[in-house]
């Protein structure tokens, strides 16, 4: 990877179908994607159907810059609410859904199977969230990133953080999907692997295990695509906002090349234990932008800001040297400013306003 190209991005978004009128999620996603198939220029599946029929996930193209990634993320949305629309609902950016729901399985064989041997959780599970790939030369340095990059996932958490609400109750979270996507055997951050040997070790021992299903079900929070000659960080909420989906991308793309470039240099990865990053992962679930964080080389509790712009500053000269530098200052001042999603589908309801109007405010910045 030389200094002058810069790592592709792709970005998935998961997206809660909603009533247009009472705010509770509709099982729609079929009928979206019935009318005509949803494919991106090269031919690619870019709406996709998810485990359950309430919704539907979003995927760009890979993408240069970020300035397409915001094209195309706002292109993606658009498309999703046409097509809502055209089936009586409206699509919102949220991780949880606000309002109490009985989510319905996608009657997919692999969903069906699923369901029948997790029971509960995967019938509980309807939340979303959002994957950034980026491009890695080969699976070594792909290995050597996600090694790399452990200590630095918790702060993306944080940022993006947009479910405060479950089932109609605040559950004093800002991410509340994080901890219901940690109840799948195979969630959240990983020992460090070592190689791709180790890492494909890893994967077959699980597998070995018969608890997961399949390959598809190691739902690390940053894992070696299946599809794609990629990387996948798995760990953020679905954003509210449409640029802050962008700055994420940013800052991980900003991620993948330091830490690329410390595997390069020679640098070992931090041996951070496991139970610790679990620790900050929950942390950042639980205090979001509004309280303290784990610092990823300190360990110890730090203001959200101060965590984030000392992740800003980890990538600082990869973001200077793909052009990203000052989007993502900018923009990560005017999310410590005004609040991530959770801030604002609270201060909804400090404004007086209902659980539903929470969603109303939340398909209309969706598309904003």
């Amino acid at each position: 990877m030389t200094n002058s190209h810069a790592r592709t991005v792709g970005v998935e978004e998961e997206l809660l179908i909603v009533d247009p009128v009472g705010g509770v999620p509709r099982a729609f996603a079929e009928a979206m994607l019935s009318a005509a198939p949803a494919m991106d220029t090269a031919g690619g599946q870019a709406l996709e159907a998810e485990l359950q029929r309430e919704q539907l996930e979003t995927g760009t193209r890979p993408c240069a810059s970020m300035a397409d990634v915001a094209r195309e993320v706002r292109r993606w949305r658009r498309d999703a609410s046409g097509r809502a629309r055209q089936a009586g609902a409206e699509v919102a950016a949220l991780a949880t859904s606000p309002l109490p729901v009985d989510p319905s399985l996608t009657p997919k064989p692999r969903y069906r199977r699923m369901l029948e041997a997790f029971g509960l959780l995967a019938h509980e599970q309807l939340s979303c969230g959002c994957h950034v790939h980026v491009e890695v030369e080969s699976d070594k340095e792909g290995v050597a990133v996600l090694d790399r990059m452990r200590p630095w996932l918790a702060p993306l958490l944080a940022l993006s953080a947009n479910s405060p609400f479950w089932q109609g109750e605040d559950t004093c979270y800002a991410s509340y999907r994080s901890l219901v996507w940690s109840r799948w055997p195979s969630a959240g951050p990983t020992e460090l692997f070592g190689s791709p040997e180790g890492y494909r070790s890893m994967i077959r021992t699980m597998l070995d295990s018969a608890t997961l299903l399949d390959e598809g079900m190691v739902y690390f929070d940053a894992r070696m695509s299946r599809k794609y000659p990629t990387v996948e960080i798995r760990i953020a909420d679905v954003c509210l906002d449409a640029d802050d989906t962008v700055l994420v991308a940013a800052l991980v793309r900003g991620l993948v090349e330091t830490s690329a470039r410390a595997w390069r240099a020679g640098e070992a990865p931090d041996q951070v234990p496991t139970h610790l990053l679990r620790l900050a992962s929950w942390r950042a679930a639980r205090s979001g932008l509004a309280g303290e964080l784990v610092h990823p080389l300190s360990r110890r509790p730090a203001p959200a800001a101060v965590v984030l712009r000392a992740l800003a500053d980890h990538v600082g000269p990869a973001l200077k040297e793909s052009g990203d530098l000052d989007l993502v200052e900018h923009q990560l001042q005017r999310v410590l400013e005004r609040g991530n999603g959770a801030h604002a589908q609270r201060e909804a309801i400090r404004r007086g306003g209902s659980l539903r109007d929470v969603v109303a405010e939340a398909v209309a910045r969706t598309l904003a």
